[in-house]
């Protein structure tokens, strides 16, 4: 009876052992993939920081700098279905690495450029990895956490980017105000080094991973509901750029602050964005719309108050910690509701979202200097990423009444 009861319990520790193992290496494989998008958005974000810094150097305005931060976007957008679909065979692993070391030949052209040209060159071949590389990661994510948590799975890919947001953009910017521009742009590249190690070290090797066939992909861009939902993102999604691409003389020419307060400002958006991006998993999961109706309409209540009173530091701050945060709650649902539409191509519509998210980013950073160069002073920035959001909402209202409605999940 005692023999029996001992090795009753030698089997239940052993069942205790393998499973906390199993748990260790879920959570080595989740970190590999964030670290990966910790990098990506470091190297995204970080540009706007150090815009001021790079347009002085190349002896341009900073509306004609910001064609750099646009060229990066454009990669995205490009690079999204373009490098998705000629990879769509390849082993999701071997797909993560492949990415990240081409977003390291980008970083480092980037800090060795010469001119507005080069540079711009050199941030599209960074931007090109981006929306693929969420979209592989999101599968290996979904692969990790198990069925029907995909909403999780890619806020668990994001929160790097998020993260990137608090800690990586500010320190790169501060990195840039103190050793110089160029080398942000190469401690990002020693940084993504080692994100692509842990990826080849923790990122399992299995079949389970393998692609599918190209046509698979391809016909899922075929379906309006697709289009119509990177539309919703495109236009919602930009004032969040429209605000983050002008921190900078936000708070050093309206706020009238010493620029030492960038790094700051940049770090409390980040904070929003990741709390946003924490409950945004959630209801993704949850609920087919409500995270994106949330977000957008919390959205503009705060674009408001700070187009209105961007000037007083006591509203600056809070509001850029609440746009951050309200924007994205919005962003995983939008995954997921690409999923639903195009369930057997999960790693295109991750690189789509991406993808849209990137034209946001474009059109906001555009639409921003547009209205500033035509002098309406630098909050104008944040009207005009008011009414893109404003849009984007009625679309997306717009798409709920010509869809069938999913039931939660």
């Amino acid at each position: 009876m005692l023999e029996k009861a001992y090795r009753s319990q030698c089997a239940a520790v052993k069942v205790h052992c393998t499973n906390e193992a199993e748990r260790r290496k879920r959570g080595f494989t989740l970190f590999a993939l964030a670290l990966g998008s910790f990098c990506i958005g470091t190297s995204e974000f970080a540009s706007m920081g150090i815009l001021q810094l790079f347009s002085a150097s190349l002896g341009i305005d900073i509306p004609t700098a910001t064609n750099a931060i646009a060229a990066y976007a454009l990669g995205v957008v490009i690079g999204a279905p373009l490098v998705t679909l000629a990879a769509a065979r390849l082993n999701r692993r071997t797909l993560l690495l492949c990415l990240m070391g081409l977003f390291i030949v980008g970083n480092m052209l980037s800090a060795v450029a010469t001119d507005l040209g080069m540079l711009a060159l050199a941030r599209f071949i960074s931007g090109m990895p981006q929306g693929a590389y969420f979209g592989a990661g999101a599968v290996v994510a979904s692969y990790i956490v198990g069925p029907g948590h995909d909403g999780k799975a890619f806020a668990l890919v994001m929160m790097g980017l998020t993260i990137a947001t608090i800690v990586g953009s500010p320190l790169a910017t501060f990195l840039g105000q103190t050793l110089g521009w160029r080398n942000t742009y190469f401690t990002v590249a020693a940084v993504a080094g080692l994100a692509f190690l842990a990826l080849r070290a923790w990122v399992p090797r299995t079949e389970a991973l393998q692609g599918g066939p190209v046509i698979q992909e391809l016909a899922s861009l075929c379906r309006p509901a697709v289009w119509a939902m990177m539309l919703v993102a495109a236009l919602g999604v930009a004032s969040i750029f429209a605000v983050y691409t002008f921190i900078g003389p936000f708070v050093t020419d309206m706020a009238t602050l010493d620029q030492a307060w960038i790094p700051p400002a940049l770090a409390l958006f980040g904070l929003g964005m990741t709390a946003g991006n924490l409950i945004g998993g959630r209801l993704a999961d949850a609920y087919p719309a409500m995270g994106l109706a949330v977000g957008y309409g919390s959205a503009l209540m705060v674009l408001a108050v700070l187009a209105v009173g961007g000037g007083n530091v006591w509203i600056l701050m809070p509001a850029l910690f609440g746009v951050g945060a309200a924007m994205m709650v919005a962003i995983p649902t939008i995954q997921v509701r690409l999923t639903r539409f195009a369930p057997e191509a999960p790693t295109l519509m991750g690189a789509m979202n991406l993808a849209a998210l990137n034209i946001a980013n474009a059109i906001g950073a555009w639409a921003g200097s547009v209205t500033i160069a035509a002098g309406y002073g630098l909050l104008s920035a944040v009207w005009a990423g008011f009414g893109l959001t404003l849009l984007g909402l009625l679309v997306f209202a717009l798409t709920l009444l010509r869809e069938p409605r999913l039931a939660p999940a």
